[in-house]
């Protein structure tokens, strides 16, 4: 709130009662001055012309969130889609395929499939952002009250411009970025309500400078002449400079107070009126809305890696058979006279080249990506259903905000969280104080609010009374709470704060009869022991992270001054006056107690100002709250001036109790050998009694603590540590807990001890770093996560928590208290720390495993299949002659074998989620990669060569001599072909089976559905020509094969012989060398108890 100013109506008139205008500030501040200052250095700023036309062109309020327009879809999803390497390749396949005489495989084998992919995306592309198309037309054609011509104008909200004057009711969007006038409320007072801009769903005041809260009809708007000058357009959302300037008038200052956002709700107001500053994109909420950070997962990263990989062996093998059909041209041919190739000429080695990367193109999986990008929305939609993690209080459910981190869930090494709102419930309750020396209220765990009738008594009787007075008096009246009286016409009131710790304090005042029932914008009324006392409130210093205190300057009932303060006891202790610490030592030694109980304190603080001192100081204060350049400095530079000489009252206790099963979640983490790490802005006792209540902390663990006040201590304390504490160890995890405050964190993050501090906590069991800034809790998870190289998540609920939320490699979100704002920033949200239990240990798990094994399966099944073209090159001379029917080829990925990745990747069980919640070690095989990593990617990939090589070659042989058929016709490459693939169809069908850890009627569908369509296929598709232009060389062929009794017999005999070592490595495997996994697995099937296993692992 800025300084109370004597004023005159800006449009020339008196205000009823009002005083004179302000006098001409003077040059000289009788020897005080402001650090800081910056004088006369040129800024960049906007000026808006006040009811005269504008002389720049400002941005239109109409807003599009939309990716895509009519013209700029193709380009821009064209653009998207061909920045994956796997579409770039396919597209240049495909072009290959258009030369005439390179492609086997005709021209569009491998177009069609892209084609069809392309379109799948480009549908799920329009669909979404056809929703934003539609909700940024709900949006733009709002209509909203515009003062145009002296007349008020409902006008779409694309038709309001900077500058322009709007009228805004009750319960309706403010269109555009305003600085408030003047509302129907006394004194251009109006409430608000930012839950969609920060989640934040209680009220929040804003009040019009006392010079145009008289501005209440049409005519005095439309007289209104004059300029704004504030800052361009920012994302900064709490955060406005700006000074309005009356034609022939001084400047007044505008800050936050004076702001009303976009996107924000005029609640029990009627109506306002304000001034548009920023439209459109420009406005504050536009500009916050850019994306989060992309992140992609490590099995993501891993798959690119070993498609390069695989696209090295394409070429090699590319390379080696057209060396191959060049050494048969020159070398051999003579001796294959009867093919009559003698007068052809020869084929060029680079074509030849081209067509056998034709050919063995579809090594890498076409379809994978597409399967994978579906597999995980699905994925997503089951996490966002899981009524096990949907809190019914607040009608919260988990939300997965990406897809694309699935299966980083369920590879987690450390956790990063938040205490307050995260750990405990953020719902606070004021326990106890200490006043004048003498502590107040219970002790008793189970007591839940403030109780201690001595308090009330001593306030009559005992010589502490007068500070008791005041002490309460400062919790009713220091504060931005706003009351808001019941609509039923009862006493009752209800208090609508920004901090929960503000309304504990206003509530704990009220429960000891210093009641807070009203406020202006320059007069707090509180009924003090049932008589009612008027404070006039000349300045509010507010609450930020850096100064970490408040205060108010206030006109008591008796018309002295007073700087009432309450803030961090490092920083009251500081500016305590020398007369001022008669209960300094006792009041730390009861802070020290509040702590060891887990309660978040303040200290309370006291000074009497001289009207000389504040005269002068007020107009320090009001210059630095116009300055345009570093308004925040200069305002807390001036505010420093004041905040001195204070006299300590005493100190509150609040409680903020844990969030139910945060004790047992944590266990269950560590128990899955995940590390948890808390950064929080609590004391260190606190932090320290926190830990121990949640079971991250134990009696039986060594707890190091640090609090050093130099670089050079904090090095000393590292090396003692690292030599002493840990020697050989270092690095290993031991049973060992470190705390650390801020001021040593900022040393431990500097160049020099950074490593040295990352070796101590990561030899650490658990670490707690207090009083740590949003910054240095970025600052650790990023320390963290690239040079431990280990997945990070971290967890929070506010806003000083989306800094480490987007540093990590998955950020969740608590839907909690604070807002929304870490939820919005965040990858995943939920409503209370235990549902990160059941998201990790069996989300986590599943998807890790569904989508490794979807992965793994699918470059399986396409190198079973078109490795097969190469050893039939080598019957084939190298000549590039293919062995299936051109779209066959095409239809294996997209048609005969698409189901089983499917099914895999969306129902397949590790465990149940029973035994995973039950025995957290199960999270260890995907935490350790044990599932997915290069060694078992390439196992996979040889597994599928070896059996290409069973599928072609014992049909070779059992065709050795040859199959005649009625019609006279001999067995051809063609029917070989579609021998082998239908071989191959049934042994990856099968495979998928035998890798599936659960079976349900989808499965069966998938597999033995995908076998059967192949036979409906195959009896079909010979008999499309001539009626369509396609597949002339499969005429005839289903009765061909299906008439082959050899055909029938290799049917059941060749699968069978590719899968039994599958089968015998198996049954040797769970038979002998069973894990705990598969332990587990086995008992669940059985129906017995799966904690046997456990107690048999650890007896091993």
């Amino acid at each position: 709130m800025a300084t109370k100013q004597k004023r005159k109506s800006l449009t020339g008139r008196d205000d009823e009662g009002g005083p004179e205008e302000y006098e001409p500030m003077q040059n000289q501040r009788d020897g005080v001055t402001l650090a800081g200052a910056e004088p006369g250095r040129h800024v960049e700023h906007r000026t808006i012309l006040l009811n005269l036309p504008q002389t720049q062109k400002f941005s239109s309020n109409k807003i599009s969130t939309a990716k895509y327009s009519f013209l700029t879809f193709l380009p821009k999803f064209l653009f998207e889609q061909f920045r994956k390497y796997s579409n770039i390749f396919f597209l240049f396949i495909a072009l290959m395929q258009q030369i005439p005489n390179v492609s086997p495989t005709g021209r569009y084998t491998t177009a069609v499939p892209l084609v069809l992919i392309l379109c799948v995306s480009a549908l799920k592309e329009i669909i979404e952002d056809f929703k934003r198309h539609r909700a940024n037309d709900e949006v733009n054609k709002r209509k909203v009250l515009v003062l145009r011509e002296e007349d008020w104008r409902p006008l779409c909200w694309t038709e309001v411009h900077v500058g322009d004057i709007v009228k805004v009711v009750n319960g309706q969007f403010f269109p555009a970025d305003l600085v408030l006038l003047s509302s129907s409320e006394p004194q251009g007072m109006c409430y608000i309500e930012t839950s969609n801009l920060d989640g934040e769903t209680n009220l929040k005041i804003r009040q019009g400078l006392p010079q145009t809260s008289s501005l209440l009809t049409h005519r005095d708007l439309a007289d209104l002449r004059g300029e704004i000058e504030c800052e361009l357009p920012n994302r900064h959302l709490y955060d406005f400079i700006g000074t309005i300037r009356p034609t022939d008038r001084l400047a007044l200052p505008l800050g936050p107070d004076q702001v009303l956002l976009r996107g924000a709700i005029l609640k029990n107001t009627n109506w306002i009126f304000g001034i548009v500053i920023y439209t459109g994109h420009e406005s504050k909420v536009m500009l916050n809305s850019t994306a989060a950070p992309l992140k992609r997962s490590t099995v993501d990263k891993l798959v690119n890696t070993q498609t390069l990989m695989l696209f090295a062996v394409l070429l090699g093998l590319s390379l080696i058979s057209a060396l191959a059909n060049e050494f048969w041209s020159t070398k051999l041919i003579d001796q294959h006279w009867y093919l009559g190739l003698k007068g052809f000429e020869k084929t060029n080695f680079f074509f030849s080249l081209l067509t056998f990367i034709i050919l063995y193109n579809n090594l890498i999986p076409i379809s994978l990506q597409v399967t994978l990008e579906l597999v995980k929305f699905i994925q997503a939609i089951f996490i966002n259903w899981d009524l096990d993690m949907y809190h019914e209080e607040s009608d919260t459910p988990a939300m997965a905000r990406t897809s694309n981190l699935n299966e980083e869930l369920g590879q987690v090494k450390y956790v990063f969280s938040d205490k307050t709102g995260t750990l405990t419930r953020n719902v606070m309750e004021f326990r106890k104080c200490t006043i004048a020396g003498i502590c107040y209220g219970s002790d008793l765990e189970s007591t839940e609010k403030f109780s201690d009738p001595t308090l009330l008594d001593n306030i009559e009787s005992h010589s502490t009374g007068p500070t008791i007075r005041q002490f309460m008096t400062l919790l009713a009246v220091c504060h931005t709470v706003v009351p808001e009286k019941a609509v039923d016409g009862t006493e009752e009131i209800n208090y609508q704060a920004s901090s929960p710790d503000e309304r504990a304090l206003v509530l704990g005042a009220k429960s000891l009869g210093f009641i807070f029932h009203t406020r202006t914008p320059d007069f707090v009324t509180v009924k003090a022991m049932g008589s009612e006392e008027k404070y006039e409130i000349l300045n509010v210093l507010e609450f930020t992270s850096n100064r970490k205190r408040m205060s108010v300057i206030v006109r008591l009932p008796d018309g002295s001054l007073s700087l009432m303060t309450k803030g961090a006891d490092s920083v009251i202790y500081e500016r305590l006056a020398e007369g001022g610490q008669d209960y300094k030592d006792i009041t730390l030694e009861h802070l020290d107690s509040f702590a060891n109980l887990g309660l978040r304190t303040l200290c309370i603080a006291v000074a009497t100002i001289s009207e000389s001192f504040y005269n002068s100081w007020k107009e320090i204060y009001y210059e630095a709250s116009t300055a345009i350049v570093d308004r925040e400095k200069k305002v807390e530079a001036a505010a420093e001036l004041i905040e001195t000489n204070l006299r300590l009252l005493g100190a509150t206790a609040i409680e903020d109790k844990l969030q139910e099963g945060v004790p047992e979640t944590i266990a269950n983490l560590i128990k899955a050998e995940i590390k948890v790490w808390v950064l929080t802005g609590d004391k260190q006792e606190t932090a320290i009694n926190i830990g121990y209540s949640c079971h991250l902390l134990s009696q039986s663990m060594l707890v190091i603590t640090v609090s050093e006040e130099s670089l050079d201590a904090m090095r000393d304390t590292l090396k003692r540590h690292i030599d002493d504490t840990f020697g050989i160890h270092l690095r290993e995890e031991n049973d060992i807990g470190l705390v650390i405050d801020g001021k040593s964190l900022k040393f431990a993050l500097s160049y020099e001890c950074r490593r040295d501090f990352l070796d101590v906590a990561i030899s650490c069991k658990s670490v707690i770093c207090c009083r740590v800034s949003p910054l240095q809790k970025a600052e650790v998870v990023d320390l963290v996560r690239h040079e431990v190289r280990a997945i990070t998540l971290a967890i929070g609920d506010g806003a000083n928590d989306v800094g480490m939320i987007q540093a990590a490699h998955i950020g969740i979100g608590i839907s909690g208290v604070e807002g929304l704002q870490a939820a919005c920033a965040s990858d995943y949200s939920i409503a209370q720390f235990r549902y990160l239990n059941k998201l990790l240990l069996v989300h986590g798990v599943w998807n890790y495993h569904r989508l490794t094994k979807l992965i793994l399966y699918s470059f399986y099944k396409n190198i079973c299949l078109y490795f097969i073209e190469f050893w039939f090159a080598t019957l084939s001379c190298f000549s590039g002659q293919i062995v299936f029917e051109r779209w066959t080829i095409g239809f294996y990925n997209v048609i005969f074998t698409a189901a089983p990745p499917m099914v895999i990747g969306l129902f397949d069980q590790y465990c149940s989620a029973k035994s995973l919640l039950q025995f957290p070690a199960l999270y260890k095989s995907s935490q350790n990669s044990e599932m997915f990593n290069v060694k078992i990617f390439w196992l996979w990939c040889l597994n599928a060569v070896y059996h290409s090589l069973l599928l072609f070659w014992l049909p070779v042989i059992a065709l050795l001599h040859d199959v005649a058929f009625k019609d006279g016709k001999a067995g051809d490459y063609l029917f070989l072909g579609n021998m082998v693939y239908t071989f191959v169809v049934v042994t990856v069908s099968v495979k998928a089976g035998l890798e599936l850890g659960a079976w349900t009627w989808l499965s069966h569908l998938a597999i033995w559905g995908s076998i059967a369509l192949w036979f409906v296929f195959l009896a079909i598709y010979p008999h499309v020509w001539p009626t369509f232009n396609i597949a002339s060389v499969m005429v005839g062929m289903d009765r061909y094969v299906y008439g082959c009794s050899v055909f029938w017999l290799c049917l059941l005999l060749i699968p069978t012989s590719a899968l039994l070592r599958d089968i015998i490595w198996k049954v040797v495997r769970r038979t002998l060398f069973k894990s705990l996994r598969e332990e587990i697995q086995d008992l669940e099937r059985s129906n017995k108890d799966p904690e046997t296993a456990i107690q048999a692992t650890r007896r091993r």
